[in-house]
C-alpha cells in the first residue's frame, strides 16, 4: 500500500482528483465525550450559563465539516450535500457521556471521511469549552471512522 499524499520524492502534496468520476460519497464518524454525571445533568437540563450546549455543538460540528479543507492541509474543498450530527447520552456509575455521531455526504471525486471526523472532534471540543467551568476533567474518547462509501475503493465498515 502506498500513501497517496506523498509524491515520488516523498514530499507531501495534494492528490490530483481531476480524472476521477463523481460518485455519491458518505462517511459516518463517532466519538465520545466523557464527563461527570452532574455535568451531563446540567447539559440535559440546559443549566449552563453559556446556553444550550448540544445546539451549539451541533452548529460547531456542521461549521467544522464545511471548513475541513482549511484545517487539514491536503484536504480538498468539497461541496457537501449533508452534514448531520446526533448526540446520545448515558450515565453508568460515576461516568456520564455523550456519544457524538456525524454523517457527511457529497457527490464528488473524493471522500468525506475527514469532514465527518472533524465534525465529531469540533463538536466534542465545543462541549468541553461550554462545560469546562464545571468539569475540567472531561475527556474526548474514541474518535473514529465507522463507515465510508463511494469511490473506487467502495464501501468500508468498522468491525
Amino acid at each position: 500500500m502506498t500513501l497517496t499524499h506523498l509524491d515520488a520524492q516523498g514530499r507531501a502534496h495534494m492528490v490530483d482528483v481531476g480524472a476521477k468520476e463523481d460518485t455519491m460519497r458518505e462517511a459516518v464518524a463517532a466519538g465520545r465525550m466523557v464527563m461527570l454525571p452532574a455535568t451531563l445533568a446540567l447539559i440535559e437540563q440546559n443549566g449552563l450559563p453559556k446556553g444550550d450546549v448540544l445546539a451549539v455543538a451541533q452548529v460547531a460540528g456542521i461549521m467544522a465539516a464545511k471548513k475541513t479543507h482549511e484545517l487539514i492541509p491536503m484536504c480538498h474543498p468539497l461541496m457537501l450535500t449533508k452534514i448531520g450530527l446526533t448526540f446520545t447520552s448515558q450515565v453508568e456509575g460515576e461516568r456520564g457521556w455523550i456519544d457524538i455521531t456525524a454523517t457527511v455526504r457529497t457527490v464528488g471525486k473524493t471522500g468525506v471521511e475527514m469532514e465527518a471526523l472533524t465534525a465529531v472532534t469540533v463538536a466534542a471540543l465545543t462541549i468541553y469549552d461550554m462545560c469546562k467551568a464545571v468539569d475540567r476533567a472531561m475527556e474526548i474518547e474514541a474518535v473514529r471512522l465507522l463507515t465510508k462509501m463511494g469511490g473506487k475503493s467502495g464501501a468500508w465498515q468498522r468491525e
